[in-house]
Order: C-alpha cells, then sequence, then structure tokens
C-alpha cells in the first residue's frame, strides 16, 4: 500500500477495533464471501478504508499485489470501500451518514428474512454531526434490531479540528441511550474492554448497541497521536520510517 495516500490518523484510531471483528467476533467464510449467513461490516466513515484493507489482507482476503494497488487507477482499492469492485466489501461507502443507514437496512432485512446473521458498523464521532445517523438511529431502535450494532470511533477529532469545537456531539452515550440503544463505552484500544463489548451486544435483545469507543487519532505513531493534521496527511520518508519503526515496537 502506498504510504503517501490515504486517511492515517483516523485509520489507527480504529485498526484495533477491526482486528477484533474480523479475528473474533464476526463469522466471515474467507471462502464464500457472499455466503448469505455471513455477518456483515459496514465502514461507514469510509475514508479510514485502509485500516479495512489491512484487516481484509491480514485475514487472507486482499493480495500483495492489491494492496500495491491502493488508490491507483488500475487497482481495486478505491481511497473509499467500493463493493463492485473488492471482495470482503459488504457496502461501498463515503458519504458520512449513508454507510450507517444501510447497516441499519441490512440489519432489518436479517429479521424480515429470519436469517441469524448480524451487523456492525463503524462511525467516526464528527460523523454524528450528520442528521441521517441520527435518522437511523430512530428507525434501529424502532425495528428492535438486536442484530445490530454501531461502533462509534471517539477520537474527539475530525478533518477541521475538535469536535468539541467543530459541532460538539457529547455526551454521545447519553443520546443513543435516548434513541433507545444498549449503550457500551469502553477503550477502544484494550482487546479486553472490545471483546466483552460484543459479547454484551450479542446477548441483549429487543433494542440495538451502540459501543462508544475511546481511542486516539493516529495510535500508535508518536508524532500522529491526537493530532488533527493527520486526518489525511501524507509522511515524509522520515516520517514513514519513524512510524513503521513504532508501529513494529
Amino acid at each position: 500500500m502506498k504510504r503517501d495516500l490515504g486517511h492515517p490518523g483516523g485509520s489507527l484510531s480504529i485498526a484495533d477495533i477491526l482486528t477484533v471483528l474480523y479475528f473474533k467476533e464476526m463469522n466471515i467464510n474467507v471462502k464464500d464471501l457472499k455466503d448469505e449467513n455471513r455477518d456483515r461490516f459496514v465502514l461507514s466513515k469510509g475514508h479510514a478504508a485502509p485500516a479495512l484493507y489491512a484487516t481484509l489482507y491480514e485475514k487472507g482476503i486482499l493480495s500483495d499485489d492489491d494492496m500495491k494497488g491502493f488508490r491507483q487507477i488500475n487497482g481495486i482499492l478505491q481511497g473509499h470501500p467500493d463493493m463492485k469492485h473488492t471482495p470482503g466489501i459488504d457496502m461501498s461507502t463515503g458519504s458520512l451518514g449513508q454507510g450507517v443507514s444501510t447497516a441499519v437496512g441490512m440489519a432489518l432485512a436479517g429479521k424480515l428474512d429470519k436469517k441469524d446473521y448480524r451487523v456492525y458498523t463503524i462511525l467516526g464521532d464528527g460523523e454524528l454531526e450528520e442528521g441521517q445517523v441520527w435518522e437511523a438511529s430512530m428507525s434501529a431502535s424502532h425495528y428492535k434490531l438486536d442484530n445490530l450494532c454501531f461502533i462509534i470511533d471517539n477520537n474527539n477529532l475530525q478533518i477541521d479540528g475538535p469536535i468539541t469545537e467543530v459541532m460538539n456531539s457529547y455526551p454521545i452515550d447519553k443520546k443513543f441511550e435516548s434513541f433507545g440503544f444498549n449503550v457500551i463505552n469502553i477503550d477502544g484500544h484494550n482487546f479486553e474492554d472490545i471483546e466483552k463489548a460484543f459479547d454484551n451486544a450479542r446477548i441483549t435483545k429487543l433494542k440495538p448497541t451502540a459501543i462508544i469507543a475511546k481511542t486516539i487519532k493516529g495510535k500508535g505513531v508518536s508524532f500522529m497521536e491526537n493530532q488533527v493534521g493527520w486526518h489525511g496527511k501524507a509522511p515524509s520518508e522520515e516520517q514513514y520510517k519513524q512510524a513503521i519503526e513504532e508501529l513494529d515496537a
């Protein structure tokens, strides 16, 4: 994957959550990615696609050649997830708010079809400024979609600065509670916390779950952590080498 493209900050903040989802939580058959009984995942904050592609690569779904074509004209990995050309992608996303709405539709379809699959979606805390998120939340609660789990990447930063300054969405947990969700607050970088939250969501009945994951933008790279400038900034050669050394460590 080219190091000079993408959104490193918001990708690193959800890497731990994706790891638990794809290697512990979700029922996915890598040999049949369209299995009707598979769990579904929607990356509503589609700009964090690099983290999803890396996860699919580690899962054995994407190849070395696929990764080298990231955001290249002849590659299959666009800057945002594309369900038509990329294996393992359940929904094309990019316009904030729309992914989470689609996830609600998937979960409702599962209920109507009497399927056992679960639907997971990650959305950013800045994305909560989209009214469509709350329309989707109202629908999820109304239809008692206990097969649906929202994960909010609460790194407190969006492209223009802290969410408290751009458009304050706190208290996030109380808002989702008021919409009828089972709400869980966790450390989004603590694997035990993440696993327990998914366990809780799975046994909760008659209401959807919202996991508010407190995360760090740029997690694992010292000069990126909690720095709004790394929302979509490209590292220099020297910064790239330092980042890889720190992540490897």
